[in-house]
């Protein structure tokens, strides 16, 4: 089987068990079926609590054209990145090109069609929330991965993993076991396709728990870590300095460039 395709099979499959745990504790049975439906197969979402519940709006609410616009531009621009940009990267540069074809991914998928699939869904009343909540906004790095960036598996880890273990373990042992668990999932989903790279999103992650544990104490609040410039300054470089330990060169150059070939993008 080629790398790429164990690749989105072991994200489909882990994407999937964590909706189906999700929605089956949810335990809303009064919700239409129709709604249990969309939950399970048309929104990306993991807090089936709010948008299956009786908190859901049952009116339509309005999303303005500029968030429908923007959400479409983020689309096509992540497609042109893809299928544009990627392939006028000389033969040589694979390693970049590969860079500029992920960024395409997640931005037509996070950013654009999960988007727009937030759009539709709230112009229908229910409760579906960008699960991007404008991350570059961050001025903190515990705001970025609390609230900001990839709100489905934050939902999926606070109910099932942080808030069972904080009142045994107390929250910040309770933090670092999310982020750990973020870690093991990255791995299957990035290192094993790739045969390589081990270790190198769990560092990335421990590296980010631990981050926040910096931020959160005292010397952290003294010199103001958890917000304004220095916050932003340090959620940056927290961020961007250890990426290549998520997205390895094992994973770049053996997933995603015969992925990119494969969909015609190189």
């Amino acid at each position: 089987m080629p790398s790429w395709k164990l690749m989105w099979i072991l994200a489909v499959v882990i994407y999937a068990a964590c909706k189906v745990v999700s929605w089956m504790n949810a335990r809303i049975p009064q919700a239409p079926i129709w709604r249990h439906t969309v939950y399970l197969f048309a929104w990306p979402g993991m807090d089936a609590v709010h948008f299956l519940g009786k908190s859901a709006r049952s009116k339509p609410s309005t999303v303005s054209p500029n968030e429908w616009q923007g959400a479409a531009t983020k689309t096509g621009l992540g497609a042109i990145l893809l299928v544009g940009v990627a392939r006028m990267i000389p033969s040589d540069r694979e390693y970049l090109a590969g860079w500029i074809g992920m960024l395409g991914i997640v931005l037509i998928l996070h950013f654009g069609v999960f988007h727009l699939l937030s759009c539709f869904w709230r112009s229908l009343g229910l409760q579906a929330a960008p699960l991007m909540n404008h991350p570059m906004r961050s001025t903190s790095l515990s705001e970025f991965w609390g609230q900001r960036w990839n709100t489905a598996f934050r939902d999926l880890t606070h109910r099932f993993l942080f808030r069972p273990l904080a009142s045994r373990l107390g929250p910040r042992l309770a933090m670092l076991a999310g982020f750990i668990f973020s870690g093991a999932v990255h791995e299957l989903v990035i290192s094993v396709p790739a045969h390589g790279g081990y270790g190198g999103p769990s560092l990335f992650f421990a590296i980010q728990g631990a981050a926040i544990a910096v931020e959160r104490s005292r010397h952290g609040r003294r010199i103001g870590l958890g917000s304004g410039l220095p916050g932003r300054a340090f959620a940056a470089v927290v961020l961007v300095a250890p990426i290549v330990l998520l997205f390895h060169h094992p994973f770049v150059l053996g997933v995603m460039i015969p992925f990119l070939r494969a969909v015609g993008a190189l």
